[in-house]
Formats: C-alpha cells, structure tokens, sequence
C-alpha cells in the first residue's frame, strides 16, 4: 500500500458548491435564452435547400462568422482541458491558441477562396471533385465522422457535464443528456443558421464572463506578480515520497520550452503543432463551413480576421486562470495522493481538471435577487415602449 506523507490534515470541505436560488435562476435564463434563440433562428433560416441548411444561404457576415470561429473550438472542452494543463504545467500550452491565429490567416486567404470557387458544401465533395471517385469522398466522411464523435464530441460533452456536476452537483450522465438534448433541438431544426447564431451569443457570453473571473482571479492573487511568486510555492501538503510530480515545472513561465527535457518543446510547438493546426483550421467540416457560409469574400477573410484576435484571448482569460487556481488551492488542484484526488474530485490522479470550475464556483458572487429582478424589469419596459412607438 502506497505511503504518504502529510504535515497537517486537510480542512474538510464539501466536494462540490451549492448554489444558491439565484445562481440557478442564471444558468436556468441562461438555457432557456440559448434555446430560445437557437428556436429564433431555426425559423427565419432558409432549410429548403442544401445550401440553405448546410451554409446558412451563404448569406453570413463577417462578425458572426468569427464569433463562430472562435466559439466552434473554443467551448467547456477548452475551458476545463486547458486550465487544467496550464494548472499543471503552465504557459506552454497557451501555444496552441496562438498558432490558431495564423492558420485562420491562411483559411481566409489561401484555402477558402479555392473552396468557394470550386462551389462545394462539405469538404468531403471538395477532395472528390479534386482528385476525382466516390470513395474518397465517403471514406472522409465516415472519418470526419468517427473522429469527432470519440475525439471532439465526447470531450466537449464530458467537460460541460464536468462542470455541471462540479457547480450543481447533478449526476454526470444527467447532465449528459441535458446538454444533449438542448444542442440537439436547435442544431437539427436549424441547420448552420441557427448554430452560428448560437455560437455567437455564446462567444459574447464566455468572453464577457471569463475577463469577469480573470480579473477577479488576479485580484485574489495579486495580479502577475503574487501568481509567479505563489504558482511556484503551489504544492499540496500530501505528496507521495520519493517523487517530484507535486512540484511545479520550473519551466511554468516559459512559452518555449526546452527540446529535449520540455513537455512541450518548442519545436514541435512550432513546426509540429503547424501541420496538424493545419488540418484543424484549413481543411476540417466545422471550421471550414462557417467561411463557406459567408456572402461574399470579403466577409469570409474579415470572419478569419475576427476569429484570430479571439484566438488570442484564451492564454489570458484561462491558461492564466487555471494557473491561478492551482496557486490558491494546491491541495485540491495540485494533489497527486490518490486518496487526496479522490476525495476532491473523484478521480485517482489529478483533480487539474476542475480548476476553472473551482475558481468559478469560489470566487464569483452570488447575484442578488433584486438585481436580477431589476433587470427583468428594465427589459420588459424597453419592450413595452417600444410596442407602444
């Protein structure tokens, strides 16, 4: 049986937060608002045709197309992976988002001018018109296919699940399903109209809200300073002897790393991580559609534009925080006992997953029910002036 070593027991505290009545009545608005608009969008789309389902009548512009840009790779999945990565090994992993940035560059201005040319819907019809057969078509379809549902899918769905279950406290299964059946109503009645709609007031939500905890996140730390000084002491007080996985990388405020002893070397960050960014960005069904889905152009490079200084923000608003949340809570995010993740999050090797959840449920006030109400307020009255003019 494995010993560890302990200099002071844990203060007992509950696994998961309870939220209070007006904390529900957000996330309740919040889903209701999301279907709301997904069913808003979903009647006014064009579903008539292939284009109109699929493309959204090729009559997108520039802002939702990168919204949706950003929103289409940037979701739970982000949220909860790359905190936890940043948590556990710092910056480093903020590389990813940034050579995005670069690669919607080339979507807009290499790769989607010879799509819309060639007049395709999905990129599957695209390589059977290049290179010619049936079956490559079909072999990339059923591959796309596969791909996103044990790769993209599943995480994406087992994170939001995860953070559900972290903030609500629900069964992960029932959250699952929540999730699914909320994406699904609004995704299969309105085709890529009302997804990219979706998409963009999602984007505006989680940008809006993660600058929010980012602030609030420096401020309990004090700011980039306090987070160097206390990331570096974030170790939990039981470790397992004999080892050094409790320790914080030295490397953590480095963006290049070592190429033989960095767990994420600079030149597969670069070159490495371009080839299949590449592919990501440049040639997969979800990105591409929303540029073909755009009205001319002009509006689909100015989407890929939007798109890459959103790219930027993820480093800020969630490596750092999930750096962050290791720093003032190294006993729950940094534990490496298996007794100690276990109690915490349910998991026998690191709870770094659950340290944007764990900052979002500790730090982020409770809203007043007289706030919320006020804003009701507000909002039907708007409504009713503007019914009377």
């Amino acid at each position: 049986m494995m010993d560890h070593v302990t200099t002071e027991a844990p203060s007992a505290e509950p696994k998961y937060a309870t939220f209070e009545v007006p904390d529900i009545i957000v996330v309740v608005v919040y889903f209701v608002f999301v279907l709301g608009v997904g069913i808003w969008s979903s009647v006014r789309a064009s579903r008539g045709t292939v284009g109109g389902y699929f493309l959204a009548g090729r009559a997108m512009t520039w802002w939702p197309i990168g919204a949706s840009l950003m929103s289409s790779n940037v979701g739970s999945g982000l949220f909860v992976a790359m905190a936890g990565s940043g948590a556990a090994g710092g910056l480093a992993v903020g590389g990813f988002e940034w050579n995005a940035c670069w690669m919607l560059v080339a979507l807009g201005w290499i790769f989607v001018p010879v799509y819309i040319a060639s007049g395709v819907v999905t990129m599957p019809e695209y390589l059977e018109k290049r290179f010619g057969g049936h079956r490559i078509r079909i072999y990339m379809s059923v591959l796309s296919l596969i791909l996103y549902i044990f790769t993209k899918i599943s995480t994406d769905i087992y994170s939001g699940a995860l953070f559900i279950q972290v903030s609500l406290g629900w069964n992960i299964y029932l959250s699952t399903v929540l999730l699914l059946i909320v994406t699904a109503v609004y995704t299969v009645a309105g085709g890529l109209t009302a997804v990219i709609y979706t998409d963009t007031l999602q984007t505006f939500i989680m940008v809006v809200g993660a600058f929010i905890l980012m602030f609030m996140s420096f401020n309990e730390i004090g700011w980039y300073p306090g987070l160097e000084e206390k990331y570096m002491k974030a170790i939990p007080k039981i470790i397992v002897p004999n080892t050094t996985c409790h320790l914080p990388r030295s490397d953590s405020f480095h963006m290049l790393r070592d190429p033989v002893t960095g767990d994420i070397p600079w030149p597969g960050l670069i070159f490495g991580l371009t080839i299949l960014a590449t592919w990501v960005w440049c040639t997969d069904q979800v990105i591409v559609q929303r540029s073909l889905s755009a009205k001319n152009l002009s509006h689909a490079k100015g989407g890929s534009i939007v798109g890459g200084y959103l790219k930027i923000l993820p480093m800020f608003f969630v490596v750092l925080p999930g750096m962050i949340s290791r720093a003032l809570y190294p006993d729950e995010i940094g534990c490496v006992h298996p007794d100690e993740c276990r109690k915490y999050c349910d998991i026998d090797v690191s709870c770094a997953n659950v340290a944007y959840p764990k900052l979002v449920i500790r730090l982020m006030p409770v809203v007043p029910v007289p706030y919320l109400l006020s804003i009701s307020g507000y909002v039907y009255a708007r409504m009713q002036r503007k019914k009377s003019l």
